[in-house]
């Protein structure tokens, strides 16, 4: 975000200027126009642990606000946002959950290629392969799958009998590690259970002659369609209600590190340090439209088709939270955040929450401290507010998450 006295504040800042109903866009909102009246744009949240920390390590708490640290502190974090949710309606569907990102796997502690983390806090592996994902949606298995997860469910009982067995002879510390991977056990038990309750359930039909699944992320417009589409789709056959897609990690490099070649440009991840630069807000501006567009453009396709189950359009009843866990140079405050959907659960949108206020914190860098080391000006919200809110709509009845102190009543 370049700051107020910068000639690029008016056109380039990733925020609306003003606040609550009277606000404008910036040119990186040109393209989010139609959507104004469904949508929100959040400014002012952060999560708590995460204001000190280089903007490099924070990828993996955007959905668990835990105190990952970036540092050498022993790595641990908590749940996730969208795997909250699916303890509520995880049985109900298919798939429980679609984790997916650009670069795909899991990543490594503070550099994650995922948004999702399990109810212990470790990385749920993300698919980045357009095919695969439509095959797990769309393809039945062939004929062995029922022999297949029979055998699964042998092999589990049999390591579990094992494990038992073993537990006896090891210390505390390595009783504790092993009922940690006992835990990952479990959830296997459970997913193999599941999969036989579903295995002769017809799968939906669904075309996507118009999409090349093979698309990488060397065409990167296309391949951010065809992902986005591939969570309409599973949406709208009611395959999965939960769906997380990492566009880009937090600290550079990997496949998505090139999406800005959309746009013209080489690396995403240089146009935030090339801010300095002539012309340097407008090109990192540019390639924030271009995110912006194609979130846009999967936002007005659920606007545009009616609910399949029910009243409304399938936007009005789906909730999408979009945003970065950084808002400037290695800044971990202030998160950019745009809330969509959702008029059927009573969202009031049509609106910017400026919780920032006139100081959005931000800047390029030109030498010294950057911007994450100087003091902080102004207390964020938490983001964790948000996501009680979030869950409330959802219908899971809570009052907490992470480390919320409440909701967000302007969005009610």
């Amino acid at each position: 975000m370049p700051l107020p006295e910068d000639p690029a504040y008016r056109d380039w800042m990733w925020f609306p200027h003003g606040s609550g109903k009277e606000f404008t866009f910036t040119k990186c909102f040109e393209t989010l126009a139609p959507l104004r009246d469904q949508m929100t744009v959040l400014s002012g949240f952060s999560h708590p642990h995460g204001r000190v920390v280089h903007g490099h390590n924070n990828a993996d708490q955007f959905l668990t606000a835990a105190a990952t640290g970036g540092g050498d502190s022993e790595y641990r974090n908590s749940i996730s946002l969208d795997q909250e949710y699916l303890k509520h309606v995880g049985g109900e569907t298919r798939i429980g959950s679609l984790v997916m990102s650009t670069d795909g796997g899991s990543g490594t502690a503070r550099g994650a290629h995922t948004l999702s983390f399990d109810r212990n806090g470790r990385a749920i592996p993300a698919e980045h392969r357009p095919k695969r994902i439509f095959d797990m949606l769309f393809v039945k298995s062939d004929g062995n799958a029922a022999k297949q997860l029979a055998f699964s469910k042998s092999a589990l009982d049999q390591l579990m009998a094992d494990a038992t067995a073993l537990r006896r002879t090891l210390s505390k510390q390595d009783q504790q590690r092993l009922d940690e991977y006992l835990e990952s056990v479990r959830e296997t038990e459970i997913k193999v259970e599941k999969a036989k309750r579903w295995i002769n359930t017809p799968l939906p039909t669904v075309n996507v002659d118009h999409l090349n699944l093979n698309v990488t992320p060397n065409d990167p417009r296309l391949y951010l369609q065809a992902m986005f589409e591939l969570i309409y789709l599973a949406f709208k056959t009611d395959s999965t209600r939960v769906a997380t897609y990492q566009i880009g990690r937090e600290n550079g490099v990997g496949q998505s590190d090139y999406l800005a070649k959309a746009v013209g440009f080489n690396l995403s991840h240089a146009l935030s340090h090339d801010t300095k630069k002539t012309d340097g807000w407008k090109n990192f501006g540019i390639y924030c439209r271009f995110l912006n567009e194609e979130f846009g453009r999967f936002a007005q396709k659920l606007r545009d088709t009616p609910e399949p189950a029910g009243e409304g359009t399938m936007l009005d009843n789906t909730l999408l939270l979009y945003g970065s866990a950084s808002s400037a140079f290695h800044l971990s405050r202030n998160y950019p955040l745009v809330l969509a959907g959702g008029s059927n659960m009573g969202l009031k949108h049509g609106q910017y929450i400026n919780h920032a206020g006139s100081n959005p914190q931000g800047g390029h860098w030109s030498g010294g401290q950057e911007p994450w080391q100087k003091e902080i000006a102004r207390e964020d919200l938490p983001l964790s507010n948000l996501f009680v809110t979030m869950l409330q709509r959802l219908g899971v009845e809570t009052n907490q998450f992470a480390d919320s102190t409440g909701t967000i009543d302007e969005l009610l």
